[in-house]
C-alpha cells in the first residue's frame, strides 16, 4: 500500500501540524486518522490531498510519502514500528520519537530532536539535522537506545546527548557537545565539531574532522586506524571522560 499525502494551501501556513498519527500501523488498520493544526483537531482529508495506491495485510507493506509544504509538520513517525516514510522535503520537530522498527527518509532538512530516545529503525535525512539530533528529552538520562540515524549534512548542537545504544552517523559537521554524557553506542562524526563527549562514560565516538575545544579530562591511549568513507584513517585514541570516571572510547583524527 502506498499512502500519497500532499499538503493543502492553508490560510495560515506557518501554523504546526502536530503529525503523531502519521505511521504506517495506522493507515493499515484504517483508523479515523486526525491532526491538530495549533489546537483545532482536524481530519487528515483538511490538511492533505489523500492518494492510496493498493493494499496491505501488514504494516511492513506500508509506504506513506508526505509532499509539499512539510516543514511544519511535527512528530511523523512517532512509536512507528513497521513499513516506511518518505517525505520529499523539510520535516518539523520530533520525526521518528520513539520509533522501533521501519524506515524514515527525508530528502530535507530536518528540524530538531530527530530520532528522540529512538529504539530501533532507520531514519536517513539527505539534508542538515537541527540540535538534539538523536538525543534523550530534557530531563531524560537515556537517549537513542537502537536503530540507525544517518545525516548527510550537518546537525546541530548536542547531537547524540545521552546516546545509550544505536548508531548516529554524520557525514558533515557537528555543533558544540556532540555525544555528550553519552552511556554506549555509535557516534560518527564526518566533519568538524566542538566539545565532544563531555561526560561520556561508554560508547564509541569518531571525529573524523576536527575536534576543537577537546575537554582535558580525556587520556591519550595512543593511535589506531579507522575506516571513513572507504579510506584508512589515522586516529587518536582517548578514553574518558575520567572527570565521571567513564570508560569510553573517543578516537579524533591526527592532524
Amino acid at each position: 500500500m502506498r499512502v500519497i499525502l500532499e499538503t493543502k494551501p492553508r490560510k495560515k501556513p506557518k501554523i504546526p501540524i502536530e503529525a503523531e498519527a502519521i505511521i504506517p500501523q495506522n493507515f493499515l488498520l484504517k483508523n479515523d486518522i486526525r491532526v491538530y493544526e495549533g489546537n483545532k483537531e482536524r481530519t487528515l482529508d483538511e490538511i492533505f490531498y489523500v492518494t492510496t495506491e493498493g493494499p496491505a495485510v501488514s504494516a511492513d507493506q506500508v509506504e506513506i510519502v508526505l509532499s509539499g509544504e512539510t516543514g511544519v509538520i511535527k512528530r511523523v513517525g512517532e512509536y512507528m514500528n513497521a513499513g516506511r516514510i518518505v517525505i520529499e522535503g523539510d520535516i518539523g520537530m520530533h520525526c521518528g520519537n520513539f520509533m522501533s522498527a521501519g524506515e524514515i527518509i527525508i530528502r530535507g532538512n530536518a528540524d530538531a530532536w530527530l530520532g528522540r530516545e529512538m529504539r530501533g529503525g532507520v531514519i536517513r535525512c539527505e539534508g542538515n539535522a537541527d540540535h538534539y539530533c538523536g538525543a534523550g528529552y530534557r530531563g531524560e538520562k537515556r537517549g537513542m537506545r537502537g536503530g540507525t540515524i544517518e545525516v548527510l549534512g550537518n546537525a546541530g548542537d548536542f547531537t547524540a546527548e545521552y546516546l545509550s545504544g544505536g548508531e548516529v552517523r554524520i557525514m558533515g559537521d557537528c555543533g558544540d557537545l556532540p555525544g555528550v554524557e553519552m552511556r554506549g553506542g555509535t557516534l560518527i562524526i564526518g566533519g568538524d565539531c566542538h566539545r565532544p563527549c563531555g561526560n561520556m562514560t561508554g560508547g564509541t565516538c569518531m571525529v573524523f574532522g576536527t575536534a576543537r575545544a577537546l575537554l582535558p579530562t580525556f587520556v591519550n591511549a595512543g593511535s589506531e586506524e579507522r575506516e571513513f568513507c572507504g579510506q584508512r584513517v589515522e586516529m587518536n585514541v582517548f578514553r574518558g571522560d575520567v572527570a565521571n570516571r567513564g570508560k569510553g572510547t573517543l578516537f579524533v583524527r591526527k592532524k
